[in-house]
């Protein structure tokens, strides 16, 4: 069996589109499939299309959250309730073409574990698609493992990694990609076009984005601690060298900007000084809070979704 996951959140001008694409492709199997749409707290009409859906086709089912959880928790909701032993994860607004799955999985069957979808293209804005370009190229210089570029959750994989993935990855903040490439096994990454939305606005605002980049690089990275090491060491550095300078200012008296030293109390210097390093201290200090808010939500164990209704033939 074919198992497809489709988190869904306020796309209701999407769906009936969507599922004419995946009957298109999925018709053309000799095996059976299951597509789990997981509704994760839409406020609009889409819980009640969805639902229509499973009505009219016994493929689809819909696994609905208590309410909005995000992406990633959606994702790794679905992952805990299929079937197959061929997974497909894609997004609802059709950016990601459901035809691709196809040639995913065939290729999947030729002996891999994991074929994700590598993107050569993006139909979006400018500003979008450096901050992506960016970000993937920042998450592979520092990240301890290797996370393919431009690849995102549109993937296909078999039963083996979809084990590892509910059983031996329990952290309760999820970065789905990142995990998938941690759990290893032999993957391969096959091109496409991402294309645009095919109706309505993107539900990942720049605040979301923000978030899902921050789980990327602090749940793969140490880097950013190590910062704090490295600054220390630049300002330590740093200060013994200016310290050397301005005893020979003082000795010699030689003049700096047209000035001896007599002339230059230190004011301005020491206040500077005293603000980068209070920027210094606030920005390590951030870092550091970062990860530990982290602790503090994986050790209290809480469920990263609560499911509220499995609706299905």
């Amino acid at each position: 069996m074919i198992s497809i996951i489709i988190p869904i959140y306020n796309e209701e001008e999407n769906l009936l589109k969507l599922q004419e694409r995946l009957d298109a492709v999925c018709s053309q199997w000799d095996e059976s499939y299951e597509i789990i749409l997981v509704n994760d707290g839409s406020k609009d009409n889409s819980l009640s299309i969805m639902r229509s859906l499973v009505d009219r086709d016994s493929h689809y089912q819909v696994l609905t959250l208590s309410r909005n959880y995000g992406h990633q928790a959606a994702i790794s909701a679905g992952l805990t309730y299929v079937e197959g032993d061929t997974i497909a994860i894609m997004d609802g607004d059709l950016q990601d073409p459901p035809e691709e799955i196809d040639r995913f999985v065939k290729k999947l069957r030729s002996g891999y574990d994991v074929v994700y979808a590598v993107r050569i293209k993006r139909k979006e804005g400018f500003f979008k698609r450096i901050s992506y370009a960016v970000f993937y190229r920042l998450l592979s210089l520092i990240s301890d493992i290797d996370i393919p570029l431009d690849s995102g959750d549109f993937s296909v994989f078999n039963k083996k990694v979809l084990n590892a993935l509910n059983n031996h990855l329990p952290e309760k903040i999820r970065f789905v990609r990142g995990l998938r490439a941690y759990v290893g096994f032999r993957q391969t990454g096959m091109e496409y076009i991402r294309d645009e939305r095919h109706a309505g606005k993107s539900k990942y605002t720049f605040g979301k984005l923000l978030k899902l980049a921050f789980d990327g690089l602090f749940d793969f990275s140490v880097f950013p601690l190590r910062i704090a090491s490295y600054l220390g060491f630049f300002i330590a550095f740093s200060a013994f060298f200016v310290g050397i300078f301005f005893i020979f200012h003082r000795i010699i008296g030689f003049k700096v900007f047209g000035h001896i030293p007599i002339e230059n109390p230190g004011l301005a210097t020491t206040i500077v000084g005293i603000f980068f390093l209070s920027g210094v201290i606030l920005i390590i200090l951030g870092i550091i809070g970062e990860y530990i808010g982290r602790i503090y939500f994986e050790v209290k164990r809480r469920p990263f979704f609560i499911v509220d209704e499995i609706y299905q033939k």
